[in-house]
């Protein structure tokens, strides 16, 4: 271990239950379930007490949507992820025991201003709200509709109010069955950024993915069960340096054990899509780390994270990094899930029909 390192200082930064701690099947209180449909991978998973403290996550129920397609700006793989996450989507919600025609709120976590963080009020925009209706002219709504009303809190930093108070306040007044807060979160990994839909019943923390922790919004604050909606559109700059200093490892593996000249690193070669993953690729001996990388070749996990960290914080900065396309993203990712939640609350709203409420 380099010597001067304190390993309980830094912790990575993530929202996503998929990344935190040990989620395999020999973790007492954790259970998984995988599949795939449309090219869609699809976890399922369930952190009892007992494994929460260790994977620092809340017990409950968790629900991740991985969509690599969907960085290719893809019409049709924005298609198939609305429609795959308004299938299970809409048995996350029968499954908590919310009946049909159970009146929601939707609150759409973040800063519009600041574009990786406006995810919140982009699926606002698009999201179908018929509360009015019912209260006004409910003679005219339609069988398969629930009522659905919508507001954008904005952040302390602008309102001067915690958000949960502004959301207990509409709460008080609009007596809502269920909520469902959507907001930006922070990854772990550089490939899950902006491919990745998290849903939980264990209700969220704004602003946790990036240390700015507000009240919580759950059951037990609130009052009425919360689901949590997330798409990671950050990562910290220390993970991505980390991430980078093992593609170079694998990538020297792999080019000394092809007995191959030394290649620049090919398009193909980058951690996203199924191609050419350099998850697959072992990491060299620690022998040969040491020879590639010297001393920062031989540290662990841990040691190398808190050895990036430390020599970028010396520059006085925490960095927390988005793609440059995130407003492109934003846009998109937007608009995927207020399509998947208008499909997924009313059951006249169907996949041809969806795009009429759009704005």
């Amino acid at each position: 271990m380099a010597e001067g390192l304190d390993l309980n200082r830094y912790t990575v930064r993530t929202d996503l239950a998929i990344e935190s701690g040990d989620k395999s099947s020999t973790n007492r209180g954790v259970t998984v379930d995988e599949k795939k449909e449309d090219g869609i991978k699809i976890t399922r998973m369930k952190i009892d007490g007992e494994a929460a403290s260790k994977m620092n996550k809340k017990a409950g129920s968790y629900l991740t949507f991985e969509a690599r397609e969907l960085r290719s700006g893809d019409t049709e793989a924005e298609m198939k992820t609305e429609t795959v996450f308004a299938k299970y989507f809409a048995r996350f919600i029968k499954e908590l025991g919310i009946p049909e025609d159970a009146s929601c709120l939707i609150v759409g976590l973040g800063n519009w201003k600041v574009t990786p963080d406006a995810l919140g009020p982009s699926v606002v925009e698009n999201v179908l709200v018929t509360r009015h209706l019912f209260d006004l002219q409910p003679q005219n709504v339609q069988k398969g509709y629930r009522p659905v009303s919508a507001i954008t809190p904005g952040v302390m930093g602008v309102t001067g109010i915690e958000t949960s108070d502004i959301i207990l306040g509409v709460i008080d007044k609009t007596k809502p069955d269920f909520l469902i807060a959507i907001d930006a979160l922070a990854a772990r990994s550089i490939e899950r950024v902006n491919t990745t839909i998290q849903v939980a019943d264990s209700g969220i923390h704004p602003g946790s993915g990036i240390g700015n922790n507000r009240k919580e919004l759950s059951m037990g604050t609130l009052g009425i069960p919360v689901i949590a909606v997330g798409v990671p559109t950050v990562v910290d700059a220390v993970t991505i340096t980390s991430d980078v200093l093992d593609l170079l490892l694998r990538h020297l593996e792999k080019e000394m054990s092809d007995k191959r000249p030394s290649k620049s690193l090919a398009p193909s070669w980058i951690p996203f899509g199924e191609k050419g993953d350099y998850r697959e690729w072992k990491l060299p001996s620690k022998e040969k780390r040491a020879a590639f990388l010297g001393l920062v070749g031989t540290l662990d996990e841990s040691e190398k994270a808190q050895l990036i960290q430390e020599a970028l914080g010396a520059s006085g900065t925490q960095l927390m990094v988005t793609p440059k396309e995130v407003d492109f993203f934003i846009e998109k990712m937007g608009n995927v899930l207020a399509q998947g939640l208008n499909a997924a609350l009313h059951e006249q709203v169907s996949q041809g029909n969806v795009g009429h409420f759009t704005h």
